[in-house]
C-alpha cells in the first residue's frame, strides 16, 4: 500500500483547479487497492470535524486563521505537520508528501530532511507563473520567486502539468538538477445534463438577458494577468452584435479602474454576469456560447482553457506558449496588440458551420488524446506505484 498525502488545494472539488484535481484524482482512484490518498482541506468557519471520507481518501481539516496573504503559508505549514505526526503515528512506510505551488520555500529543506528521515519522498507541482501576477506587491512577487527556487532544490521530483513550465524549471534551475516529470490538468468531454429547455438554464438566460449562440464568453479569475482590459476594448472594437458574456469573481476595485479606462458600461454588449459554481449549468453556458475568449498569459494547464476545448465550437485565445501548447490548431489564437482580438472576432462572426465543427473537433481531438481525466490519473498511478 502506497500512502501519499496531498498539500495545497482547499479542498475537494469547488471552483479552484487544484481542488478539481484533487476530486477527480481520488474518485478515480476509489477503490484501487494500492495506493491510500489523505487531502488537506482548509475548514469552514465553525467547522469541528478533523478527518472524513470521501471517495476512500481521508479528508483532514486544517483551521486557518484570517491574517491576509499568509494565510496559504500557514494553511500548507501546518499541513505539512499534519503529514508528519500521522506518518509516524501509524508507522506509515515509504510515504509521499505531494505538495502543490510553491509557496513554502523557506521551509522546504527541512521538509525535505523531515521527510527523508522517515524514508518517505518529497514531490511538489511548481503550478505557473505565481511571481509574474501582477496582483501581487512587488515584495510578494519576490517572496514566490524566492519560494519557487527553494522548492525546486528541495524536492524529489517536480510534476509540472504543463511541458512549458517543464523547460522553464529546467531552464531557470539548472544548477539544481532538478528531477521533473511532465503530467497534464485534466478535464471530460461528457456532455452537459441540463437539456435545452432546462429550467434553471432558461432561467439564467433571461435574467442575464442573453440567448443560446447569441454571446462570446469569458471565464476566469478577475485579475490583471487574466488580460480582461484587453479582451473587453478589443470587443468594444470589433463589430460583432452579440454579447460578450463575462462570468468571474467580484473585484470593484478593479472593475472601477476598468470602466474608468474603457467606459464599457456604455456599451450594452458587454455583461458581467456573476459566478456560476454549479458545474452542469456552466458546462451548458459553455457549450452554447458562439466562442469563448481566453486572456489568460500567467500559469501552466488552465483549467478553463481545457473545459472549453471540450465544450465550446470556437475558441479565441491570446497567443502564448501555455494555450498553443495545450490547443494546437484547435482554436484561433489573438494577440495584445490593437486590433488582433477585435479582428478575430469579426472573422469568427463570419465562419460557416462547417467550419466551426472543423474546429471543434480538432479541439475535442486534443483533449481526447492527452487529457482526458482516465488518462491523467493513470499516469498518477504509474508515477506513485513506481
Amino acid at each position: 500500500m502506497q500512502d501519499v498525502y496531498v498539500i495545497g488545494s482547499k479542498g475537494f472539488g469547488g471552483y479552484g483547479g487544484y481542488e478539481t484535481f484533487v476530486d477527480k484524482l481520488t474518485e478515480y482512484h476509489e477503490g484501487n487497492k494500492n495506493i491510500r490518498y489523505y487531502i488537506a482541506c482548509k475548514a469552514d468557519k465553525g467547522n469541528t470535524i478533523h478527518t472524513f471520507r470521501h471517495h476512500g481518501a481521508t479528508g483532514f481539516n486544517i483551521k486557518v486563521p484570517t491574517i491576509g496573504p499568509a494565510q496559504a503559508i500557514y494553511y500548507d505549514v501546518k499541513a505539512f505537520w499534519w503529514c508528519i505526526h500521522h506518518i509516524k503515528k501509524n508507522h506509515v512506510e515509504h510515504p509521499i508528501i505531494y505538495i502543490l505551488a510553491c509557496r513554502i520555500g523557506p521551509f522546504a529543506r527541512r521538509f525535505e530532511r523531515e521527510v527523508h528521515k522517515l524514508g518517505g519522498r518529497l514531490y511538489v507541482n511548481p503550478d505557473g507563473h505565481e511571481w509574474k501576477r501582477r496582483k501581487w506587491p512587488f515584495l510578494v512577487r519576490r517572496y514566490w520567486k524566492l519560494s519557487e527556487r527553494l522548492m525546486v532544490g528541495h524536492c524529489d521530483l517536480l510534476i509540472c502539468d504543463s511541458k512549458n513550465i517543464e523547460r522553464y524549471i529546467q531552464r531557470e534551475y539548472a544548477r539544481y538538477q532538478p528531477r521533473t516529470t511532465f503530467i497534464a490538468y485534466g478535464t471530460d468531454l461528457t456532455p452537459s445534463t441540463l437539456a435545452d429547455d432546462d429550467v434553471r438554464y432558461k432561467g439564467w438566460l433571461r435574467e442575464k438577458g442573453l440567448r443560446p449562440h447569441g454571446y462570446y464568453l469569458i471565464v476566469g479569475r478577475f485579475v490583471p494577468e487574466n488580460n480582461f482590459e484587453t479582451m473587453i476594448r478589443e470587443f468594444m472594437k470589433s463589430g460583432t452584435e452579440r454579447d460578450l458574456a463575462i462570468i468571474t469573481t467580484a473585484d470593484a476595485r478593479f472593475l472601477r479602474k476598468l470602466e474608468k479606462r474603457l467606459h464599457f458600461q456604455k456599451d450594452p454588449r458587454i455583461k458581467f454576469v456573476g459566478t456560476v459554481y454549479e458545474q452542469e449549468l456552466l458546462k451548458k453556458i459553455r457549450e452554447d456560447a458562439y466562442g469563448y475568449i481566453h486572456g489568460h498569459e500567467v500559469g501552466g494547464t488552465n483549467p478553463s482553457l481545457l473545459e472549453a476545448l471540450g465544450s465550446t465550437e470556437v475558441n479565441l485565445l491570446l497567443d502564448v506558449g501555455f494555450n498553443r501548447e495545450v490547443a494546437g490548431d484547435g482554436a484561433l489564437y489573438w494577440k495584445k496588440k490593437e486590433g488582433s482580438l477585435a479582428e478575430v472576432i469579426d472573422k469568427v462572426d463570419q465562419i460557416a458551420g462547417a467550419g466551426r465543427k472543423r474546429l471543434e473537433e480538432k479541439a475535442k481531438g486534443r483533449i481526447i488524446e492527452k487529457y482526458t481525466w482516465k488518462d491523467i490519473t493513470q499516469r498518477y498511478e504509474m508515477l506513485f506505484l513506481s
